[in-house]
């Protein structure tokens, strides 16, 4: 026969008086109170207690107002913690997984593997086109998106008129010029041949879809050619801002009578292949280096002659390693978030941060922090429970018949307490069974 478990049992139970619930951890019922005396767990199995989650892998420290590494650290796997995790599975934060996420890269540090973010997009490599192939010779609409959030391309990327203009024979239809953004991306070409435009949108001046390219390996080379624009009149710039070295290979531009800036650019300084040309009334930015540029304004130097960073609409530039991030009266940044003269958003102790510790671990448990008028992260007092703000939290104590009760505190933070109201009191306070959240009644909370 069953037991009926007292009404302030929020699960199971071993008895039937009060004092006989199991643990909140529990699932399936238990042989006692503690933690330990659960047939099974709710969540997690820490070496024989059943908790809520293992010990985390960083914890907040109190005094330094930083997250700190856990010396005690343990790791999810399935609903067991673990002090390290399985050879054939990968570590992720806190948790043991076969594989990582779609925003995170597998990176092997000391012989362990781990999920680390990606600076900016997760590498992904690419084939490019085929010479060899009469379906993938050029880049064309058929294939264009084929190359989404391709960092780096192994093989050929030919741009031919029957890609670019369409090929009516082989049905294929022009290309929108607008998802050739799509080589945004690009970061470096490798594998084998070149870089290859010999048709190119007539509403397009520039090559700054490959913006971010950096690399032209040039492993095979097309006619000793590493990268080749050919009888281009659209273009009036190359706008390759990021590209620094082509490993292989020379270059070949000719037939593009609008283009400009190219005879700036230091090729020695690339590949070293010809002497510099300066053309009349096209000169580089004033804070460009004579390595030369891709095109008009600092943005396009191939190098600057000091480090700077670049707003696009200011019309002055400052030395500085972040647009409009000034310390005066050097104008350089200071690395480091405990640097900053006034805080973006909140502050936590010296610290600048995005948002109040909310749910990490600390050493005496879990910490949250609300942002008081002023911006400055505050300790939620030890009666609240989850949440906090300025007004009220949600209690962390009293119980009546099985159900969380509301009751009036006042306004300050420091009048919270542990203790249940009074029935009279009860019944003066209008107490209700309360929905998610607090609500607050003028200057007072209603909790």
């Amino acid at each position: 026969m069953a037991t009926v478990c007292a009404p302030q049992c929020s699960g199971r139970c071993f008895g039937r008086n009060p004092s006989e619930c199991c643990h909140v951890e529990c699932a399936g019922g238990c042989t006692g109170p503690k933690d330990t005396d659960c047939f099974a767990c709710r969540n997690f199995n820490n070496s024989g207690s059943c908790v809520p989650q293992c010990p985390q892998t960083v914890i907040y420290n109190r005094l330094t107002y930083r997250m700190e590494p856990n010396p005690n650290a343990k790791y999810q796997y399935g609903s067991i913690c673990v002090t390290q995790c399985p050879k054939n599975v990968v570590v992720d934060g806190s948790s043991c997984v076969s594989n990582c996420p779609s925003n995170k890269m597998e990176v092997e540090k000391n012989g362990v593997k781990t999920c680390e973010p990606c600076k900016g997009l997760c590498p992904k490599v690419c084939h490019g086109t085929s010479w060899t192939d009469s379906n993938s010779e050029t880049v064309d609409a058929r294939n264009i998106e084929s190359f989404i959030n391709c960092t780096k391309i192994q093989g050929s990327l030919n741009f031919l008129v029957t890609g670019i203009e369409g090929d009516a024979y082989n049905k294929v239809p022009p290309l929108d010029p607008e998802k050739l953004k799509i080589f945004n991306t690009v970061e470096e070409i490798t594998g084998v041949y070149f870089l290859n435009i010999q048709s190119w949108p007539a509403s397009m001046s520039d090559l700054s879809v490959f913006s971010n390219l950096q690399t032209i390996q040039g492993r095979k080379l097309y006619k000793s050619y590493a990268l080749m624009v050919v009888k281009i009149n659209s273009l009036t710039s190359l706008g390759l801002r990021s590209l620094q070295n082509i490993n292989d290979g020379a270059v070949y531009i000719k037939g593009n009578k609008n283009l400009c800036y190219h005879d700036t650019v230091n090729w020695t300084r690339l590949l070293g292949s010809r002497p510099q040309k300066l053309k009349e009334k096209h000169v580089c930015h004033p804070l460009c280096s004579s390595d030369g540029c891709w095109g008009p304004g600092p943005d396009q130097c191939v190098t600057a002659l000091q480090k700077m960073a670049v707003h696009h609409n200011a019309t002055r530039l400052q030395l500085l390693q972040k647009p409009f991030r000034f310390y005066s009266p050097f104008f350089f940044c200071l690395q480091g978030a405990n640097k900053c003269l006034v805080c973006a958003s909140l502050k936590d102790g010296p610290h600048c941060v995005s948002m109040c510790p909310e749910g990490v671990m600390g050493q005496e448990g879990t910490i949250f922090k609300y942002p008081d008028k002023e911006g400055n992260c505050k300790p939620c007092h030890n009666n609240c429970i989850h949440l906090c703000t300025i007004y009220c939290c949600p209690c962390n104590h009293f119980s009546l018949a099985s159900k969380i009760l509301w009751y009036t505190w006042e306004f300050m933070v420091d009048s919270m307490t542990a203790k249940c109201p009074s029935p009279v009191a009860a019944k003066q306070a209008q107490i209700i069974t309360p929905p998610p959240l607090c609500l607050t009644l003028g200057m007072r909370c209603l909790c």
